[in-house]
């Protein structure tokens, strides 16, 4: 496994091997990007229903939206995303053994998708999944390096004092506001959070491959943190493509499938993707709500209406995910929407 790791061989390759050469349509050479931006906004007014109206507008039309002045201290960002470039830096043989301490596979690394389907078109990036539940929860299985890794992780994703979830779920989203019931960011739709560190190295023709391709993912919110000065993230929109330029310690805020549902098709869980580039290595960290696996997913109670019925089919989370993995989330999509 540690020879098909990109970063154990990128440098070895002065052109992009066939295997990652993306059809003609889907290349980043064939598609313009947008001049337009997504939405920033301020968390740090006064005006909390100015704030929560923004980040509505911004969740309908965008999916997507920049958050700054959150209150997560600069430091605290830093360290973190330092803490996984460490990981990645590290030899393959040692990234494997450090992942492969539970047999049941709550902490993986792998690379391109994580279900790779034979001879499918692969992807230009290594990733590190595992669950992260504020309680610490399959701590024991989280990589022992490098130094401190498990403690910074818990600290600024899992821990009591600045835990992500926390944060944003009680600052950005007011669940009445979206026309959910109260707590609904404190249930099990939100209990099983996990953490990726996504490692893209340096490509030779980046106008031939891709990081990841244009998808959806199966969660309810992501919190996405980027590497400085790199612009990889780009977000389709009205038949084109919006770049997601990184701001200083700033924190990328999407709206996926699973809540696109739940707000019964209100608020949006656009399709993105992330290019390469011959330059440098990025690297970008993404806290993940996600429901427990048993939860069955399926249009809020307070999102529907005899005017406006269920738009979706119910499916338990589990479900939902392994379908997404197999089939794609356009195939899903359409598959829970099509007796409607």
């Amino acid at each position: 496994m540690d020879q098909m790791l990109v970063s154990s061989w990128f440098n070895l390759h002065s052109s992009v091997p066939s295997s990652y050469v993306q059809p003609p349509e889907s290349r980043p050479s064939h598609t313009v990007v947008s001049e337009k931006s997504i939405p920033v906004i301020d968390l740090g007014g006064h005006n909390r229903a100015e704030t929560l109206h923004k980040v509505l507008k911004a969740s309908e039309e965008y999916g997507f939206f920049q958050v700054i002045n959150h209150g997560v201290p600069k430091d605290l960002i830093e360290g973190t995303l330092n803490i996984f470039k460490e990981f990645h830096a590290m030899p393959a043989k040692e990234k494997m053994r450090e992942c492969s301490r539970d047999p049941k596979g709550s902490c993986k690394l792998y690379t391109s998708r994580e279900i790779n389907k034979k001879d499918a078109i692969q992807f230009w990036k290594d990733t590190l999944r595992h669950a992260c539940p504020p309680s610490g929860e399959y701590m024991e299985y989280w990589p022992q390096k490098p130094a401190r890794y498990r403690w910074r992780t818990l600290k600024s994703l899992g821990g009591n004092d600045y835990v992500y979830v926390n944060i944003f779920s009680s600052r950005i989203y007011d669940s009445k506001g979206l026309g959910l019931t109260p707590g609904y960011f404190n249930s099990v739709l939100t209990e099983n959070p996990t953490v990726q560190a996504h490692h893209y190295p340096p490509c030779p023709e980046p106008s031939l491959t891709l990081g990841a391709p244009k998808h959806r993912d199966p969660t309810i919110i992501t919190i996405l943190l980027q590497d400085k000065g790199i612009n990889a993230l780009q977000v389709f929109r009205d038949g084109e493509w919006i770049g997601v330029e990184p701001i200083p310690n700033a924190f990328v805020v999407n709206i996926w499938l699973l809540l696109q549902i739940t707000s019964n098709g209100r608020l949006v869980g656009p399709e993105h993707r992330v290019v390469t580039n011959s330059r440098v290595a990025r690297t970008s960290v993404a806290y993940c709500i996600n429901p427990s696996n048993k939860t069955i997913i399926e249009s809020a109670k307070t999102c529907v209406s005899s005017t406006n019925p269920p738009k979706y089919k119910p499916i338990s989370y589990e479900d939902f995910r392994r379908d997404i993995l197999i089939k794609g989330t356009a195939f899903v999509e359409a598959e829970l929407m099509q007796s409607h």
